[in-house]
């Protein structure tokens, strides 16, 4: 059953470790060590330089499925990125390799059932590193870019939710089978079922860790890319109009009337009888603000004459 308690930044780390043994799993992963006394998760988190908010948002949502964290604009990429690699190094590196290591002692090599339980496992084992690679590989460094105000067009976010699917079927059928059909003396029997207990903690941790990733990461990185967008029109807008023309780039009066006109959606026959000049004066005029203001869009235009003061917005067509 779900402990309901929501931790706040006030709360004993001491405390929800005692509630929640199994947060100690997350502690490596965010980087903080035992040793802690009895200081608060805020002050911990200060003191590991962990984000707490990130660090309250995966262990409220892993513990009791709650999602606290209101706003996905608040959550650390840099503290979740590290927790998420640090978790894929743990499982990698030590649980499954555990796991196996529990699995060869407590099986019979001789036996050829044994045998393929052992490969069922290691193409479970295949197929998560396969995952975790992936998002080493493509997701992180993808999400690194983002953060360094880069905007990748060969990827985003939503590709990556969809390549996210389940990878704990293999673990489940090797659970199954262990229990169903494995004969096994005494000794074997005490061995296999600390093994089972091991591999269901880790089907456990692994739905959670996928969990997190859905509810937490992917939000947070799509949050990440609406900002990178946002920041990337607001330099483009900022760009057209810091360029101030030069002297001899300056805009003639009968130019400014030109795209005033324009920005009021004349044609060019419309600007023409109402400046009483030709078409062709008016195409001219066009091809010369063109080239001194380096805008070629009507939008364009149309932010330049807003911005200069040339016409109201209330005047304008959108």
């Amino acid at each position: 059953m779900k402990n309901q308690k929501m931790y706040e930044p006030g709360d004993k780390l001491i405390n929800v470790i005692s509630d929640n043994y199994a947060v100690l799993q997350s502690l490596g992963a965010f980087g903080i060590h035992l040793g802690f006394g009895d200081k608060t998760v805020e002050e911990v988190c200060e003191h590991e330089n962990v984000d707490t908010y990130t660090f309250l948002a995966v262990v409220n949502f892993t513990v009791n499925g709650s999602r606290s964290f209101d706003e996905s604009s608040k959550v650390s990429i840099p503290t979740l990125m590290h927790y998420l690699k640090e978790s894929h190094e743990y499982f990698l590196g030590f649980q499954l390799p555990s796991i196996r290591r529990q699995l060869e002692e407590a099986l019979d090599k001789s036996d050829s059932l044994a045998r393929l339980i052992i490969k069922l496992f290691d193409e479970y084992q295949r197929a998560i590193h396969n995952h975790m690679q992936y998002e080493e590989k493509t997701v992180f460094p993808y999400v690194e870019a983002l953060q360094r105000g880069e905007q990748p067009e060969d990827y985003d976010v939503q590709t990556y939710s969809k390549h996210h699917s389940s990878t704990d079927r293999k673990l489940s059928e090797l659970k199954n089978i262990i229990i169903k059909y494995l004969p096994s003396d005494g000794l074997h029997n005490n061995q296999l079922t600390a093994t089972l207990y091991e591999i269901y903690n880790c089907e456990q941790w692994l739905l959670e860790h996928a969990a997190v990733e859905e509810q937490i990461f992917i939000p947070a990185v799509r949050e990440l890319e609406r900002k990178s967008r946002q920041n990337d029109v607001s330099m483009k807008i900022s760009n057209i109009i810091s360029k101030a023309p030069t002297s001899e780039d300056a805009l003639s009066d009968r130019e400014k009337d030109v795209i005033i006109a324009l920005v009021q959606g004349m044609t060019n026959k419309e600007i023409a009888d109402h400046l009483f000049i030709s078409i062709n004066t008016v195409i001219t005029h066009r091809r010369n603000i063109a080239k001194k203001l380096q805008i070629h869009s009507a939008a364009g235009l149309t932010i330049y004459a807003i911005v200069n003061n040339l016409v109201d917005i209330s005047s304008v067509k959108l």
